[in-house]
């Protein structure tokens, strides 16, 4: 027999609901049964909502279900006391989807085109490797003289601000990743924005 919770996200939802009842009655023991029961119920309202607001975007000719069809679902399935809450989650996602958007655009405000970015990134590497290939086949000497102490402490100077230079390109390309998500997450107009 095909059960609805062999699908592979079932083990989150259980386990997301099974948290939920924890949280909402901490100091209450829930019988397997009844936890089974709570996911069932939990599933069919999902189920309800779910076929309402599709049957709501069908009739206003969309292809993609947004919030306003599932808002729309509540009202007319006479869940109209969970709309309130059901808003505020999605001005909360909207929120998280715009602070993503702001987050992403780091690397567009540096005003230096990716071509630029990957050229200083190779020349980073590069120079990484010739300092480490160096460093392997010199045999370290105590600085002579003053001139030379400074001469070390300077290139040793220059390997750090190397090192942060490479932060500042790895991070540049998390910017970079994170602004292609969101590119592709805008192409979907019904993204929370």
């Amino acid at each position: 027999m095909h059960h609805r919770f062999d699908h592979p996200i079932a083990g989150d939802i259980r386990d997301g609901t099974c948290y939920m009842i924890k949280e909402l009655i901490p100091n209450v023991r829930v019988a397997n049964e009844s936890r089974e029961l709570i996911l069932n119920c939990c599933t069919e309202f999902i189920h309800l909502i779910a076929s309402e607001a599709n049957e709501i975007c069908n009739q206003s000719k969309k292809k993609t279900i947004n919030a306003e069809h599932v808002l729309k679902a509540l009202d007319s399935l006479g869940f109209s006391d969970y709309k309130a809450d059901a808003e505020a989650v999605l001005r909360d996602c909207k929120a998280v989807a715009a602070k993503r958007r702001r987050q992403s655009t780091r690397l567009e405000n540096l005003g230096i085109p990716e071509e630029e970015l990957l050229r200083q990134q190779q020349e980073l590497f590069a120079k990484e490797w010739k300092e480490k290939a160096n460093v392997e086949f010199d045999v370290w000497t105590p600085p002579k003289n003053s001139e030379e102490k400074r001469r070390i402490l300077g290139e040793r100077r220059g390997e750090q601000q190397a090192r942060e230079e490479q932060q500042q390109w790895l991070e540049m390309q998390e910017a970079t990743k994170l602004q292609l998500q969101s590119n592709a997450d805008e192409s979907d107009p019904d993204d929370y924005s």
